[in-house]
């Protein structure tokens, strides 16, 4: 009786650990089949835009005096989400929102918004970048095929994810970074598994499917190399320099976030209209170009036709660059708080190169090696996404100096604080340890309430 009882316990688990094999066989198909499709129109979408976008950055050199068209381009771009495209505003910090709480979803007029929008910022020479633009369109499009299939919100959450990898290791070629940026930048201190795998087979089938087009992506190389027979000598040094230069990518991230929500949030109150904000906003770069004396800073600045100019490409070979990376970040803090689309990410790869640079001559360390830590440093500090920066810095420029780039990368998230250029990320473990019970919030309600803090202290000093 004991032998039939246990034969029957048996086929009874091996039948139920079939079926179980079974739904998660069928699950992962109709995965496949849904993640497939969506992040090849991703990658066809950021394809087309990357080729509009050089074609526009051609124009903008071919025809100098497309600058004096950048108030009123801005402007046009402006009414144009004034009266269609309101709800698609908030951008990138939209679609982290509906990842952490899907409702409404994203309409799907955000993907040719930001396009044009994005195009037109660099084709009248706007200081901007194309992250925000592969994010949205990644975005847009999941929500859009989530809600024909009529999803539920818990794959809403990992479509949408899956979105945002696709768009994001397509627009950079960057696959790998791609994938654990769609999962790490949604909350600081935690990095949402859950959507691994689909993130990742998006992502590479984005980049694929990118360079199917015939895209390609510019290479930098890192010359510098330890001789082994110094190895030990060096590298601990080089190590300790890459964690000297960290604090200070980090520092640079914090102030480039803060300056573009600061001017932004008085640009707003000041013009509430953002058509005439957009065209105030064309009007001070144009004045910045003027007083500067020269448009390096004017557009992505991977390269330029002028010899001579700053570019991306240009710090990892020299010469020494000191304030390149200052002035890049006003340019862009300027165009951005405007209103201009486009994104923060290739820009801060110009302040992190450039700052690399100037780093690495004070320093006395690699010019190349230090224009790559801050090239991904920065980045990682601004948008808080450490891990995401390093595997990016692996994949870009090889895996023989890991080492000093997640150094960098890490040292940088941790000094940038609790701030950053997505606001509607949310804080799930602080940077630092903290004495009482921690309250989850967004970053957007933690720079408010230190705003509050620092309003009721002034307060209090004057005696009110």
């Amino acid at each position: 009786m004991r032998a039939i009882f246990f034969n029957l316990f048996t086929q009874f688990n091996l039948a139920a650990s079939m079926r179980d094999r079974q739904d998660h066989a069928m699950s992962v198909a109709r995965w496949t089949l849904l993640l497939i499709p969506m992040a090849a129109i991703v990658g066809t979408l950021c394809a087309a835009f990357l080729w509009s976008l050089d074609a526009a950055t051609r124009a903008r050199f071919d025809h100098p005096s497309l600058l004096y068209f950048l108030p009123v381009g801005g402007a046009t771009i402006a009414w144009l989400y004034d009266r269609v495209g309101r709800s698609v505003e908030a951008g990138n910090n939209l679609i982290v929102e509906q990842i952490h709480e899907p409702g409404g979803g994203i309409p799907l007029r955000m993907a040719p918004l930001v396009f044009i929008g994005t195009i037109a910022t660099h084709l009248f020479g706007g200081s901007a970048g194309r992250e925000g633009t592969a994010v949205q369109l990644g975005g847009s499009i999941a929500s859009a095929i989530a809600s024909l299939v009529r999803l539920d919100p818990p794959s809403m959450r990992i479509l949408l994810m899956a979105g945002v990898a696709a768009g994001f290791g397509a627009v950079f070629g960057t696959p790998l970074a791609g994938a654990v940026f769609a999962l790490e930048v949604l909350a600081i201190g935690r990095t949402e598994y859950a959507g691994i795998m689909p993130c990742l087979l998006s992502a590479l089938v984005g980049d694929w499917t990118c360079h199917a087009w015939g895209i390609h992506h510019t290479v930098y190389h890192i010359g510098y190399v330890t001789p082994d027979s110094a190895r030990l000598l060096v590298e601990p040094l080089l190590v300790a320099k890459a964690a000297m230069a960290g604090v200070a990518f980090g520092l640079v991230g914090h102030v480039f976030a803060e300056a573009n929500h600061a001017l932004g949030g008085f640009l707003k109150r000041s013009f509430p209209y953002g058509p005439s904000r957009a065209g105030l906003g064309g009007i001070m770069v144009i004045l910045l170009v003027w007083i500067v004396g020269t448009r390096a800073y004017l557009g992505l600045g991977v390269w330029s036709v002028i010899p001579g100019d700053p570019t991306i490409a240009g710090f990892f070979t020299g010469p020494v660059d000191r304030w390149s990376w200052a002035l890049k970040l006003l340019f862009t803090v300027v165009t951005l708080s405007a209103g201009f689309k486009g994104g923060e990410v290739t820009p801060l790869f110009f302040i992190g190169a450039a700052l690399g640079n100037a780093l690495g001559w004070l320093l006395g360390a690699p010019l190349d090696l230090f224009a790559a830590l801050g090239f991904v440093a920065v980045f990682a500090g601004a948008a808080n996404t450490p891990l995401a920066c390093t595997i990016m810095g692996i994949e870009l420029f090889g895996r023989t100096h890991a080492v000093p780039l997640a150094v960098a990368c890490f040292v940088a998230y941790i000094c940038s604080g609790h701030n950053g250029i997505y606001l509607s990320q949310r804080i799930a473990v602080p940077k630092r340890a903290a004495g009482t019970h921690f309250t989850p919030e967004t970053l957007r309600t933690a720079r408010a309430r230190r705003s509050d803090i620092r309003h009721q202290s002034s307060k209090d000093a004057a005696g009110v």
